[in-house]
């Protein structure tokens, strides 16, 4: 097999993983978020989609930290 092909299969293989997040709240609660949140500057809403696929929006000020995994 020719070295380019199996770069690029590396790269799309690389390509569909995205980062995992671990959301603390200042409650205590642990959150994973798949991908990066993103900021809703109008609201202040935290907004991501969780481990099972659905959508999630928390208050920025409950988040307490927010670490990449």
């Amino acid at each position: 097999m020719k070295p380019w092909i199996i770069v690029a299969l590396c790269l799309f293989g690389l390509a569909g993983c995205a980062s995992e997040y671990i959301i603390t709240t200042t409650d205590g609660q642990m959150l994973t978020s798949d991908g990066k949140p993103e900021l809703d500057e109008d609201t202040g809403m935290l907004e991501f989609t969780d481990s099972e696929g659905r959508k999630q929006q928390i208050p920025q000020s409950s988040v307490k930290q927010m670490l990449e995994r």
